[in-house]
């Protein structure tokens, strides 16, 4: 039996570079996607927020002096096709997935929807969310607070390269100290910037809990869902 029965798993676009320098890694999507599979086997429905950090790194010297909110648009789009590719190897793996959009692209993919994005998930198919929020200003991170709490998720799921939070930066600091737990007035007040204060406040005021975990270790994803220790838990208390 699952600790969660649905989930927001945020995973950040540079989590599917790999080791390349921007883009997507096949191997790397593939793992995640069969990870993401592993977890609706065992009647867990999921919903995925994802970032465009990979895709827009591409075309980012480019946007050095661009307007704010021109630049944030950009990477919404960019955000939209790793749903796509997210949606596609999941297709590709046997599972179905429906790509949501923020944003109008009606030709590409569906408008989000709160009760047809619900209905998917009550169906056990795997809802994409892309575009952000659908405004300029606010991240991804701040996305996945806010599709967790109108979706009513148990828990957010941030999904990155590293393996939890740390009291430093552990590549620049080998003491660094990873926490087991933390409370999002802890996160916030010591400027832990795994995600953005906006996304820790709303979560906060949700009671919506986040685990920051490391999509890249093996079995990680399962092991968070089954309830088992792993990366780093931020509660209210």
């Amino acid at each position: 039996m699952t600790a969660y029965n649905r989930i927001l798993l945020k995973l950040s676009g540079e989590a599917l570079m790999g080791d390349d320098a921007f883009g997507i890694n096949h191997d790397v999507i593939t793992r995640t996607v069969q990870e993401i599979g592993d977890v609706t086997a065992l009647g867990c429905q999921v919903a995925v927020v994802i970032g465009g950090g990979n895709i827009f790194r591409g075309v980012a010297g480019g946007s050095k002096g661009m307007d704010r909110a021109t630049a944030d648009y950009m990477g919404m789009l960019a955000t939209v096709m790793n749903a796509l590719a997210l949606a596609d190897c999941m297709r590709v793996n046997g599972i179905t997935a429906r790509v949501m959009s923020a944003i109008s692209i009606d030709q590409v993919v569906e408008p989000y929807v709160r009760p047809k994005a619900l209905q998917y998930l009550e169906e056990g198919k795997v809802v994409v969310f892309g575009a952000g929020t659908g405004n300029p200003f606010f991240t991804t991170d701040t996305a996945a607070a806010l599709r967790g709490a109108e979706v009513g998720a148990q828990v957010v799921l941030k999904a990155t390269k590293v393996d939890g939070i740390y009291t430093a930066d552990p590549k620049k600091d080998p003491q660094a100290r990873r926490y087991d737990t933390i409370t999002f007035d802890e996160a916030m007040s010591r400027n832990l910037q795994v995600m953005d204060a906006t996304a820790f406040a709303l979560c906060r005021d949700q009671n919506l809990p986040i685990r920051v975990f490391s999509i890249l270790k093996p079995g990680a994803l399962r092991r968070v869902v089954m309830g088992e220790a792993e990366g780093t838990l931020v509660t209210q208390h």
